[in-house]
């Protein structure tokens, strides 16, 4: 028996050994760990027509977003699809920007694109049934690679040159990038010199890329628009009355982040722990407002998934170990949030009803965006171990339109991203509303208070036909 299993051994090495000769050891067939180099293995450097060789009908593709999406790529992808007649190609993403060309029109049965949260590039090809979206929460999404449910076979990524060592970072964008190309077939890279190199979870080592074209070219950039008297009354609202100093601070992307970290310069030992931040955090960091010094976890270090913003911002995070870009299961585990000192937790909405509901990814039926990191963080902070966690929602008190957006119910077919039960501060440019313990008639009552004057008369009427008496009573 003995002499069996050795002459059985033999044969699997012999056999190894066979395949090792016809067949090139792919990232694929060898290891899935982007950190683990592979020797022996390394990109085939292409021109960007010849990068998508591999690319089959009935292929799904997963493509890099925020500011790492690789453009030049999604080009070539697009070109490559309609030159070759492909077909029913699933394009799977998580808020690219630029044109997203795979969603024209012309491309309709060549692709299809997959959100799992919809940038405004997507929004048409959604509502127009061209393209389709994942309700999911941000830490979930990382299990749809890992459970199989979506299964790539070609990721297209953006990346910094290698170093000395031969390892990329995939600079602004981890979030969910490693889970995908831990599970991909194929990695194309976009290797930029102008991705900076970010410290944490974002390495992957050459080796694993299977075809890499060369680019130079600046980063997509979001922001930079002043801010409205509107913008800046909520920024004070809650910069004067809800963060400590000490605070760790969570805040999405757009101009009310943005107001609230301008009107911050006075406060002390502020700490980040968010799944993305933009430019409002690099003045605030030089000017010593930021330290993460309370921190329990990252004690010292800013702690983002994905980042855009000008080229301010990618100057201030590349190449410096103060930022941390780390998976956005860890980032967005709510386990992790509560354990983060006084967590402060500002995400908008586009309407919130009377009760609390809150509406975040949809305009009635029409799809806008996503479910987001809005539930994990509303939820982290106030389940804060230290008790002093503030879970907020802000928004102005109207729409462009000069619609209410505390809402009487929501507008039919509407999605509610954040519950009743969970919402604690919601804040607008005429005050805040502390809903924690409050009943529905009370609710309403600090809702309809906040509202704009011109429709507290509405509201506070629908307020009496639904409750059958006075909101404040």
């Amino acid at each position: 028996m003995a002499s069996a299993a050795v002459n059985n051994v033999s044969k699997f090495g012999s056999f190894l050994s066979h395949i090792k000769k016809i067949s090139p050891r792919t990232y694929y067939t060898y290891v899935n760990e982007p950190a683990q180099p592979i020797p022996g293995k390394e990109p085939k450097f292409v021109t960007p027509d010849q990068a998508f060789e591999k690319l089959q009908s009935g292929n799904t593709v997963y493509i890099q977003g925020a500011a790492a999406t690789p453009l030049v790529l999604i080009e070539a992808m697009t070109k490559f699809g309609k030159e070759n007649k492909l077909k029913d190609v699933m394009v799977c993403h998580m808020h690219t920007e630029g044109p997203a060309l795979y969603c024209d029109p012309s491309c309709e049965g060549i692709f299809r694109s997959n959100s799992f949260f919809m940038g405004g590039n997507v929004r048409k090809a959604v509502s127009e049934g061209r393209g389709d979206a994942i309700p999911i929460f941000l830490h979930e999404i990382p299990l749809l690679f890992y459970r199989k449910i979506v299964r790539p076979d070609i990721a297209l990524i953006q990346v910094s040159p290698p170093d000395s060592h031969g390892f990329c970072s995939l600079g602004t964008s981890v979030d969910v990038v490693r889970s995908a190309l831990q599970n991909s077939k194929y990695i194309v890279a976009q290797i930029n010199q102008q991705m900076p190199r970010t410290f944490g979870d974002g390495i992957i080592h050459i080796s694993h890329i299977d075809y890499a074209i060369k680019t130079d070219i600046p980063l997509p950039v979001h922001g930079g628009r002043p801010l409205s008297a509107v913008e800046t009354q909520i920024g004070k609202h809650i910069a004067e009355n809800l963060i400590e100093d000490g605070a760790t601070l969570q805040m999405g992307i757009g101009n009310i982040p943005d107001a609230v970290l301008s009107q911050l310069t006075n406060h002390k030992d502020l700490g980040i722990h968010s799944e993305m931040f933009a430019d409002g955090v690099v003045e605030l960091a030089e000017k010593g407002c930021i330290t993460n010094s309370m921190k329990t976890k990252h004690k010292g270090r800013i702690v983002g998934s994905f980042l855009i913003g000008t080229k301010k911002l990618y100057d201030f995070v590349d190449n410096n170990p103060f930022i941390e870009m780390l998976t956005i299961d860890y980032v967005n585990n709510t386990r992790v949030i509560s354990e983060q000192p006084k967590m402060t937790a500002i995400n908008s909405a586009i309407e919130v009803d009377i009760t609390g509901q809150v509406v975040s990814d949809s305009i009635g039926t029409r799809m806008y965006s996503g479910f987001g990191g809005q539930v994990d963080f509303i939820r982290g902070a106030a389940e804060g171990l230290d008790g002093k966690g503030k879970p907020i929602i802000a928004l102005p008190s109207v729409t462009n339109k000069g619609e209410s957006k505390i809402a009487i119910t929501p507008k039919l077919g509407a999605g509610v991203v954040t519950s009743r039960a969970h919402v604690h501060y919601v804040v607008t440019e005429h005050g805040i509303a502390n809903l924690f313990g409050k009943s529905l008639r009370q609710r309403a009552h600090a809702l309809i208070q906040i509202a704009h004057p011109d429709h507290r008369a509405n509201l506070e009427k629908a307020a009496f036909e639904r409750f059958k008496c006075m909101p404040s009573a």
